[in-house]
């Protein structure tokens, strides 16, 4: 699982003119599901998700409070282009858990974030819609979490990883780009391509 993290202020979900949730303070968690993906990725996600020190304490210290600590909220939205892969000009969404079973491993991982939580202090999206998203970023603070490997996973080229290579090189499957989050660097740009 790939997580998009981001301190908010005010989060507005939304189809159509309908609003479909909201939060005040807190996060908002742009949730990408692998078609690899496996329960004890969730269990992962959600209690990183929940734990992450990125709020200030009351005497300003950043960096020490979760949104547990704080009673902030949590929008989760099901965001299956967060494992696109570049083809060309053209996003290839191979890499993303297809729609039927990803639809099931969203709500499973809402249930558990229910859970572990405060039940009404976690919204969600409406699955599979097109949706207007108001981010109001605090900070900003935008953290990206990606669940560990399991088992060997695709790349997201789409090849399969070995698991001696991602221990070897401690995840970073593109080794000599000097770019620890396994983004390549493109030679002509500079600017990091998320392959």
């Amino acid at each position: 699982m790939v997580d998009l993290l981001n301190g908010v202020v005010t989060n507005v979900g939304g189809v159509g003119d309908e609003l479909i949730s909201s939060v005040e303070r807190g996060l908002c968690v742009l949730v990408g599901i692998s078609r690899d993906d496996t329960p004890k990725d969730v269990e992962y996600i959600v209690r990183k998700i929940l734990n992450l020190r990125v709020f200030d304490d009351e005497q300003g210290k950043r960096w020490t409070k979760s949104v547990m600590d704080k009673n902030y909220e949590v929008l989760c939205i099901s965001q299956f282009t967060l494992y696109s892969v570049l083809k060309g000009n053209k996003p290839d969404f191979h890499c993303s858990m297809g729609g039927d079973e990803s639809k099931r491993f969203y709500e499973n991982f809402i249930t558990e974030m229910k859970k572990a939580y405060k039940s009404d202090f976690i919204k969600d999206g409406q699955f599979g819609a097109y949706m207007q998203v108001s981010i109001q970023n605090d900070g900003p603070v935008t953290i990206t979490l990606e669940s560990p490997v399991q088992a060997p996973k695709p790349d997201r080229r789409g090849g399969a990883r070995s698991r001696e290579k991602v221990e070897k090189t401690g995840g970073n499957t593109n080794e000599g780009t000097g770019d620890p989050s396994g983004n390549q660097l493109t030679q002509n740009s500079g600017q990091a391509q998320n392959m």
